[in-house]
């Protein structure tokens, strides 16, 4: 088994540090050891990850491998990666990790075992969040970076590539594999595991092939939690619509976004009662179904224009 992990990186080198670090320490115990190459991709220009990657490669247990994409944006540098991995290393997968996350020794393992258990084309695993510092109490009792969770084998209709397996046959039939009209904006991995889906592939969930999410100050606060599931709204619409470009469909995104505001508004009252964490939970939900509108226009909120330092 040849597998290859890509990790799409932009002046995030204590991030990248760790992850490589994490990635030296995995373990294989449910499958055999597979031959693992890492994919590097700097999407800065300047190549400021080439000194840490060439480090590294000296002290690294696998095969890494350095590259440049010089076009700022996650799927401009997602399909560099796809790319890069292809070139001299006959990979059977290609995992998917974020350079601001850590995986547990088992979580290759646990990707490659599910794989094999259900037969699956894509298997994606939980993704839990770390705070290195102290964050204010409702983030903590809202359980706003936690994200759902299901198990072993559960049937999906998406991933992320925040912690997912592919298989080489579905990379090779979908080239270009992630939308570049979204490269600012995000949600190109959703909009290429969608279309996944919809060719009939097997998505499945891992829920012990973990990995964890280092949670900066930058985010840990209403206003980007706001923005963010504005972003994540206008996705959700955008990928309807693009996929299924019909009327039917823009009708059914506005009256979902336009009923999800109704409700959300009367909401507050009830909400400022239950707590401040239900509250701003509210006006999360609000914000999304706003984006949901927007998404529909066709209009792109460019979130990672920012880089958040981890």
């Amino acid at each position: 088994m040849q597998v290859a992990i890509c990790i799409i990186t932009c002046k995030r080198s204590e991030g990248l540090k760790r992850l490589l670090h994490g990635l030296n320490q995995l373990e294989f115990k449910l499958c055999k050891t597979p031959s693992v190459q890492i994919i590097v991709v700097d999407n800065d220009k300047d190549g400021s990850a080439y000194q840490l990657c060439q480090q590294m490669n000296l002290q690294i247990k696998w095969g890494l491998k350095y590259c440049i994409e010089e076009r700022r944006g996650i799927p401009f540098a997602r399909n560099k990666a796809i790319n890069c991995a292809g070139q001299n290393f006959e990979f059977d997968f290609l995992a998917f990790i974020d350079d601001d996350e850590v995986p547990q020794i088992s979580w290759l393992d646990e990707l490659l075992h599910a794989q094999k258990l259900y037969d699956a084309d894509v298997v994606s695993g939980p993704v839990l969040p770390y705070f290195n510092q102290p964050v204010p109490d409702w983030i903590l009792k809202g359980k706003f970076f936690e994200r759902l969770r299901y198990p072993t084998g559960h049937l999906l209709e998406g991933a992320a590539t925040n912690n997912v397996l592919i298989s080489r046959e579905i990379l090779q039939k979908m080239q270009p594999c992630f939308d570049e009209r979204l490269a600012l904006s995000g949600g190109s991995d959703w909009h290429f595991f969608r279309r996944v889906h919809n060719e009939g592939y097997k998505i499945v969930w891992a829920d012990k092939a973990l990995v964890s999410e280092w949670i900066p100050a930058s985010r840990a606060n209403l206003v980007w939690l706001l923005k963010r599931n504005y972003r994540l709204g206008i996705t959700e619409s955008f990928c309807e619509v693009d996929l299924n470009p019909s009327f039917i469909v823009k009708a059914i995104c506005i009256f979902k976004g336009l009923r999800r505001i109704i409700k959300g508004t009367l909401l507050i009252p009830l909400s400022l009662i239950w707590g401040q964490h239900e509250f701003f939970r509210t006006l999360r939900y609000i914000y999304h179904s706003f984006g949901m509108l927007v998404g529909v226009t066709g209009n792109k909120y460019q979130e990672y224009r920012k880089i958040h330092q981890v």
